[in-house]
């Protein structure tokens, strides 16, 4: 497949990079991982005044309609600055809503999603845990045919991301109940999914990127890193990786976006090439950059950590490749 961006969209990722860029989110991140919500909450308006999350709302609940390939665009320029917060789950939980029809809900809760004023997580299939319960102003969580709605969570779980905060959602109150409910959520799962893998995506470029800076400045033996023979071959490994999920991402978006029967193996397959991309780039950076890779004090860091716990979210690997096998 062949996939060209327009005008448009490419303007819209750089509108949003520096937007991003100029934020300062490194320090939001360390907010965050100590469970200071604010700077991240005004981060998050931000974000949402550029229109990322009304491009999972509906145009009459005040967002800009449905936009899988737009929506992959933003999670990109999310995952490589790190902006920290349920983002997928928020996403998800939209879409969620929306195809459920719960208009009650609905009319309550997309408009405050698209304008930023809330943030909500997800708790769908076999995890009883919710990212970020503690930051959300909501937690939709899934059970078999039933949809229900909690504030009450139990104790934040550390994680090996200090900014993925993690927590069993409580109780709840019914929000719809029925088959249209497994439909719905497996709709939403994918789309957490194609954010997820996108978010990968975009952090394995921000960490390739400050690796071949690094390597150009660090010497050894009078000369730059960067010039021997095995670190430009691990370099170029990690971007044929992430040139490879590129693709993809971008293929699965079209799929979902168009509801193609193939979409849920697309997804999969895009989470897939995506997660392991951008495991492999913090691999190299963190190989690279020496001792000074496990110091926390060091920006890159908060980068690190985000990999694996990406990689694994919405789907381990192991998960997406029997869903791209089971056809």
């Amino acid at each position: 497949m062949r996939f060209l961006l327009t005008s448009e969209q490419r303007e819209f990722a750089r509108t949003l990079d520096g937007l991003l860029g100029a934020s300062g989110t490194p320090a939001v991140v360390r907010a965050w991982a100590a469970g200071e919500h604010r700077p991240g909450r005004a981060l998050w308006a931000r974000i949402a005044e550029a229109g990322v999350f009304g491009l999972a709302v509906a145009e009459r609940h005040g967002g800009s309609g449905v936009l899988p390939v737009e929506l992959v665009l933003s999670f990109e320029e999310l995952g490589r600055h790190a902006v920290p917060g349920p983002l997928a789950e928020t996403v998800a939980a939209a879409v969620l809503l929306e195809r459920l029809g719960a208009d009650a809900a609905a009319g309550e809760w997309l408009p405050r999603i698209a304008a930023g004023e809330a943030v909500v997580s997800l708790c769908a299939g076999a995890d009883p845990y919710a990212l970020d319960a503690d930051a959300a102003d909501a937690v939709f969580v899934v059970r078999g045919d039933t949809v229900s709605r909690t504030e009450t969570h139990g104790p934040v779980q550390r994680a090996l991301d200090p900014a993925r905060r993690a927590a069993r959602p409580l109780g709840g109150t019914v929000v719809a109940r029925g088959p249209a409910v497994t439909a719905a959520a497996g709709y939403a799962v994918e789309v957490a999914r194609l954010a997820t893998a996108a978010q990968s995506l975009g952090l394995g470029r921000a960490l390739l990127a400050a690796t071949v800076s690094y390597v150009r400045q660090r010497t050894q033996f009078g000369v730059a890193v960067g010039s021997f023979q095995a670190v430009k071959h691990r370099l170029a490994d990690t971007l044929i990786g992430l040139e490879f999920a590129e693709p993809l991402v971008r293929a699965a978006a079209l799929a979902v976006a168009a509801e193609a029967p193939s979409a849920a193996r697309e997804v999969a397959a895009a989470k897939v090439a995506a997660g392991e991309a951008g495991y492999a780039a913090a691999r190299t950076a963190l190989q690279l950059h020496g001792a000074l890779g496990y110091t926390e004090e060091l920006d890159l860091s908060l980068w690190l950590r985000k990999a694996r716990p990406l990689r694994d979210a919405w789907g381990t690997p192991a998960d997406c490749r029997g869903r791209v096998l089971a056809g």
